[in-house]
């Protein structure tokens, strides 16, 4: 497995100096590294992959360095826009090194919503005239391959691509920075919504790991998954799934459970859901300033206020809560209150070593959703 401390000297030795992403599991170990040993105006943890192409364009015309940006393959979709209309040779010419986990890639099992991403990702590739290769998994290998890459994206004014394999990076230990202060759980935070709202509400669930605690507490709390849209890829695009289920029935109360991350990762949603003002809806950020679902790495989501931020856009009510307490008593009001609403929900990081996935196929419980929202 590649070392990712000698990964990262080697990266520091060919002059690259500046990095901008979104984490992705396949890598956390090398992302880790990144943060402890990158000056914190050298590394940034973009609000979606398309701003973290926009980022390195933008050290590339200041310094005319390459920076380095990273991202899981699904986050492709986010680049595609700035990769083809600024840093494609036929436009602006904007030479950096793509770091892409490869999820769902073929002939390793993964969960259903990377399967596509990951068999189309070398051909998406290819169809936007990037050039790719797979990293090795031997530490001087990679180093030797990263040289080619260096050399290859400057010479040829261009994006360049590394994708990375499952396993790919040894482990990295970090020093941990998560909030301890913070003692309201997102698991216990979300039973406590299920527990006091209306248990015909519908509810839309963001990717990762409030998904998969949710699923898990319906079966605890012996409650329907039905009512239940778990959205196990799009990031970021969570409220507007329950905005538009909002508006098309508006007999049904809709929960959206976002996270901090995902919010933030397309933040113009707040805008819009402001806008259109469905009275039934209440949208739950679970802020813990991490993203949690692939490592823990950090956001800004402790840093800024989405409530004053969702009533600038037009929410008819929005609050923080940082605790319990403030939570049993937020959700007692929304029982009379109009929606749009949003909470900014301070919760602590991290979730259980045994937390399990949803075993009903991505279909099966689109179907069971759509027989809910009939009821």
């Amino acid at each position: 497995m590649v070392n990712p401390l000698t990964f990262y000297n080697a990266l520091t030795e060919s002059g690259i100096d500046f990095y901008a992403g979104v984490p992705d599991s396949l890598l956390k170990p090398f992302c880790l590294c990144v943060a402890e040993h990158t000056k914190s105006k050298r590394h940034i943890i973009a609000a979606n992959e398309g701003a973290a192409i926009g980022l390195a364009a933008g050290y590339h015309l200041a310094s005319g360095k390459p920076a380095l940006v990273y991202m899981q393959n699904s986050g492709l979709g986010n680049a595609i826009n700035p990769l083809l209309s600024l840093a494609d040779t036929s436009v602006y010419g904007i030479p950096m090194i793509m770091m892409i986990g490869w999820r769902g890639e073929p002939g390793i099992a993964d969960e259903p919503q990377h399967l596509v991403q990951g068999g189309v990702t070398m051909a998406l590739l290819d169809a936007m005239g990037i050039a790719h290769c797979q990293l090795p998994k031997e530490t001087s290998e990679a180093i030797a391959m990263l040289k080619q890459i260096r050399e290859r994206t400057v010479e040829e004014n261009k994006p360049v691509a590394i994708l990375i394999s499952k396993n790919t990076f040894a482990d990295y230990g970090a020093d941990d920075t998560s909030n301890k202060l913070v003692t309201l759980t997102r698991e216990r935070a979300i039973e406590l919504i299920l527990e006091n709202t209306n248990p015909k509400s519908s509810v839309i669930s963001s990717t990762g790991m409030i998904s998969r605690e949710l699923y898990e507490l319906r079966d605890k709390l012996k409650q329907s998954h039905d009512n239940d849209f778990l959205t196990v890829g799009s990031m970021g695009h969570c409220s507007q799934i329950a905005l538009g289920v909002a508006l098309a029935n508006k007999s049904k109360q809709v929960i959206c459970l976002d996270g901090d991350g995902a919010a933030i990762m397309h933040m113009g949603s707040l805008a819009i859901t402001a806008q259109a003002a469905a009275p039934n809806l209440i949208h739950v950020i679970l802020n813990n300033g991490r993203h949690d679902s692939v490592g823990g790495q950090p956001t800004c989501g402790l840093e800024i206020d989405f409530a004053t931020i969702a009533k600038g856009c037009g929410y008819r009510s929005a609050d923080i809560v940082s605790s319990e307490s403030e939570l049993l008593k937020a959700l007692e009001a929304l029982s009379e209150a109009e929606g749009p609403i949003l909470l900014d929900l301070r919760i602590g990081p991290g979730h259980r070593t045994d937390l399990g996935r949803p075993n009903i196929s991505p279909k099966d419980q689109k179907h069971a959703f759509m027989r809910h929202l009939e009821g």
